[in-house]
């Protein structure tokens, strides 16, 4: 028998099935017939392409997707751009050239979600008195020398304030903060910078606009970013990138921003990324930094509208991957139960959190918006990138993401609350009517054809499309929270706005839940909203030093070991009540998934060291097991062992 101890078990924690209560929550989240959404574009007459490719280990690739016309010159705004013929090319080769001309859009497309439909939609106000004094900060990769000049194209267009470094409005620097020098271009990046900036203006109009470029896609070069959008006063930050394959073992305290949102794009890969792993052979991981328990994890929908543009209902957005018979896949929204993160004890504490599926572990997402292609929104980008450039309709969780984060802008920001994903669990436990919840579809692998008609998956029932996760509510929606929607959608900002004074950033041994960053003495700090006077505050609970006792070393040597033999000592920082889990893993289609024993138990522990025996009289099997600690409103502690 052997034992390691970790904050971060190495293993995804999914239950293979829930309880006869976990069926009962799954019945209404059967798939429902698709609705028409009004002025949803076509999937017939276009095609979806991805703004960047699959990154390379170590880095990251933006999360845009673009609606492409199939037959361009069809759309009506659109005109040919003349082809030069540059010295030295061939007559032939310039015909091959105008063969497929590039293309210009000079107006939105219809169908495409304006910034007035948006607000209509999702019943948000056009402005509010708190917005003024937010300051979004969006964090991307590569230089876009159009950025200004863009935003201002969109602004005049749907009569939004003009947003400019001469009014104070916008501001562009490099990941160090600088305006010299500036990375280099990138023509996909370029539209994910348009995308950000314009979509997070759109929903927030009266707030500021703060563009950070990493030099690079590495993860250095954009927590490096990060740091600098925070330290230049961004009251919410956007990122709307993410890993691929793997997430890193601890945290970055890039992304562990107290008392600001930071919201983070999930995936448009689907459950565990199974899209990109179709492409490419990938690992199945959530995406990073979504995964991080420090942010706001965003997911994505396919948003259909009444006449009139009010809400009508939103769904799961699952476009299917190569196998549903689309080149490359249309997308999906991401999603999964980290492997080295433990979800926050707001995100434990949602009542139907066994049904999940991840264990400790934090589920992906926190909540979420429209990322659908089919019905994304208007965006503007004058540089050209594969052969079209002007207006287009842009989809993915690149949209979800600033969605989000200035929604949480047009409620005030984060109020002084350390992690604002908090404030989400909190009200939509207190109001749930703040959120519109997703209960229909699942982001999960389906491998029936495209439904071209509709622009939705060919799967109908949770048996097909979300197989690949066992219909657990990681990857299936269901009342309440589920993995691909989280809470839901916004309806008003009821949601983002705090129940009650702002907590202390809890602190914590290791990188998970509750570790602040280290902040330099010359770092400015936000300056949190005006509170009542403060008290003393709370002692956080910390488990330490959690391992089997000798006794129970010995007994699990032996054969047929008992629960009652499983012996376990620790150390706590502060008295407070400990919620005591086990769980074994277990193999399901070549994936090791872990399955929640039924002999979990809460104690009572002492400040200091502690020792506690699990009761039961069930025999241990052979095989992998995990014994996790999680004190209320501490960060959860784990130990995996062996037996046999």
């Amino acid at each position: 028998m052997s034992q390691s101890t970790s904050p971060a078990p190495t293993h995804a924690a999914l239950l293979v099935a829930c309880m006869a209560a976990c069926l009962l929550w799954l019945v209404p989240a059967a798939a429902a017939a698709p609705l028409a959404a009004e002025g949803a574009l076509s999937p017939a007459s276009n095609r979806v392409e991805a703004l960047c490719p699959a990154p390379l280990p170590g880095d990251v690739g933006c999360l845009g997707l673009r609606l492409v016309p199939t037959s361009p010159m069809s759309v009506p705004g659109a005109r040919a751009l003349p082809h030069a013929r540059p010295s030295g090319v061939s007559s032939a080769s310039l015909l091959a050239a105008e063969a497929s001309p590039a293309t210009e859009y000079t107006t939105p497309r219809a169908g495409s979600l304006t910034p007035s439909e948006l607000h209509t939609a999702y019943s948000l106000p056009s402005s509010t008195a708190a917005e003024s004094t937010q300051t979004i900060g969006i964090v991307d990769a590569y230089n876009d020398e159009k950025a200004e000049a863009d935003l201002a194209t969109y602004d005049t267009k749907f009569g939004l304030r003009p947003c400019t470094e001469t009014n104070g409005c916008f501001r562009k620097v490099n990941g160090a903060g600088t305006t010299s020098p500036w990375p280099e271009a990138n023509a996909g990046w370029t539209g994910e910078i348009s995308t950000d900036i314009e979509t997070a203006h759109g929903v927030c109009p009266n707030c500021s606009i703060l563009l950070v470029e990493a030099a690079n896609t590495s993860f250095a070069s954009l927590e490096e970013a990060e740091r600098t959008a925070a330290r230049l006063g961004a009251t919410e930050i956007s990122n709307s990138y993410g890993s691929s394959g793997k997430e890193p073992s601890k945290d970055s305290s890039a992304f562990n921003q107290p008392g600001i949102v930071v919201t983070a794009s999930a995936g448009d890969s689907g459950y565990l990324n199974w899209i990109e792993q179709e492409k490419s052979g990938s690992r199945p991981a959530a995406v990073y930094p979504a995964s991080s328990p420090h942010v706001v994890a965003v997911g994505g929908t396919r948003l259909l509208r009444e006449a009139g543009g009010k809400y009508a209902s939103e769904s799961v957005w699952n476009d299917g991957g190569e196998s549903s018979g689309v080149a490359d896949g249309n997308g999906a929204a991401g999603g999964g139960c980290s492997v080295p993160f433990t979800a926050p004890i707001w995100q434990q504490d949602v009542p139907n959190w066994y049904a999940v599926g991840c264990g400790t572990k934090r589920a992906v997402s926190d909540v979420s918006a429209d990322a659908d292609p089919y019905t994304g929104v208007a965006v503007y980008d004058s540089t050209e990138f594969d052969e079209a450039k002007g207006w287009a309709t842009y989809g993915g969780t690149s949209v979800a993401s600033p969605i989000i984060a200035a929604t949480f802008a047009l409620a005030g920001g984060a109020h002084g609350v350390a992690y604002p994903a908090r404030t989400l669990y909190e009200n939509e436990a207190k109001a749930p009517s703040t959120l519109h919840d997703v209960v229909s579809g699942s982001n999960g692998e389906c491998t029936k054809p495209f439904e071209s008609t509709h622009g939705t998956s060919g799967c109908t029932t949770p048996s097909e499309e979300a197989a690949s996760c066992l219909q657990q509510a990681i990857c299936l929606a269901g009342p309440g929270y589920d993995g691909p929607t989280g809470l839901g959608t916004p309806d008003g900002i009821g949601a983002f706005e705090p129940t009650g004074a702002p907590e202390t950033p809890p602190v914590s041994e290791t990188s998970e839940v509750g570790s602040p960053p280290a902040v330099p003495a010359s770092t400015p700090v936000p300056t949190p909203v005006a509170t009542a006077p403060s008290t003393a505050a709370p002692l956080i609970p910390a488990v330490s030093s959690l391992t089997l006792t000798r006794t129970a070393i010995i007994a699990l040597n032996r054969s047929r070991p008992k629960v009652s033999q499983l012996g376990f000592a620790f150390t706590i920082s502060t008295i407070a009540q400990v919620r005591v889990t086990l769980a074994r893993r277990i193999r399901v289609k070549r994936r090791g998934l872990w399955h929640m024993l039924p002999d979990s138990t809460t104690i009572v522990a002492i400040t200091g060291p502690n020792r506690h025996t699990l009761s039961g009289h069930s025999v241990l099997a052979a095989g992998d097991y995990e014994l996790t600690l999680t004190p209320d409103h501490g960060s959860a502690r784990s130990l995996t062992f062996q037996i046999g």
